[in-house]
C-alpha cells in the first residue's frame, strides 16, 4: 500500500468512525444503561422539563425541514455524494449545518428534561463528534463546490 493509498484509507476510516460514533451516541439517548450512574445534577423542575421538551420539538422540526431541503443530497457521511448539488436555499440560507445543530439541540433538550450527568456527557460527546464531522465536511464541500467559500462567508454558522 502506497503512502497515498494509506492516506485515503485512513480518511475513509475516520469518516466511518465519526458517523458510527454519532449514531451510537444518539442511540444512547434512548437507553438507560444500568451500569452507568444516572445521577441527577439537580432535581428536574417543571420549567426545565418544559424548556427541554420545547427545545426538542423545535429542533426536531428544524431537522425535518433540513432533511426536506437537502432532498437527494442527504447522506450520513461528511463526503458529499456523487452528482450532489450545493444547497443554499430554504433553511440553508440561515445556517450551513441545520441537521447537525438540530441533533445537538435535541440532545441538550433531553439533558434539560433529565438533568443527569449521563445526558450531559452525551450532549458534550455528540457536540464534539459533530464538530469534527463539520470540519471534515467543510473541507470536502470547499474542494467540490467553487462557490462554497462565498456561501461560507455569507452564512456564518
Amino acid at each position: 500500500m502506497t503512502k497515498f493509498q494509506l492516506k485515503i484509507f485512513l480518511k475513509a476510516a475516520y469518516e466511518i468512525i465519526l458517523v458510527f460514533l454519532q449514531f451510537f451516541i444518539i442511540s444512547l439517548h434512548f437507553f438507560q444503561l444500568e451500569f452507568i450512574p444516572q445521577k441527577q445534577i439537580i432535581k428536574v423542575s417543571t420549567l426545565s422539563y418544559l424548556v427541554g421538551f420545547l427545545i426538542i420539538i423545535i429542533a426536531f422540526i428544524i431537522l425535518l425541514i433540513a432533511i426536506k431541503d437537502l432532498g437527494r443530497n442527504l447522506s450520513p457521511f461528511p463526503k458529499p455524494i456523487n452528482n450532489s448539488n450545493l444547497v443554499t436555499t430554504g433553511i440553508y440560507r440561515f445556517t450551513r449545518h441545520p441537521m447537525y445543530y438540530s441533533l445537538i439541540f435535541i440532545s441538550f433538550g433531553v439533558f434539560l428534561t433529565k438533568l443527569s450527568i449521563y445526558y450531559l456527557f452525551l450532549s458534550i460527546s455528540l457536540s464534539l463528534i459533530i464538530k469534527f464531522k463539520i470540519a471534515l465536511e467543510e473541507q470536502y464541500l470547499n474542494n467540490k463546490f467553487v462557490n462554497y467559500f462565498v456561501y461560507k462567508n455569507e452564512v456564518k454558522y
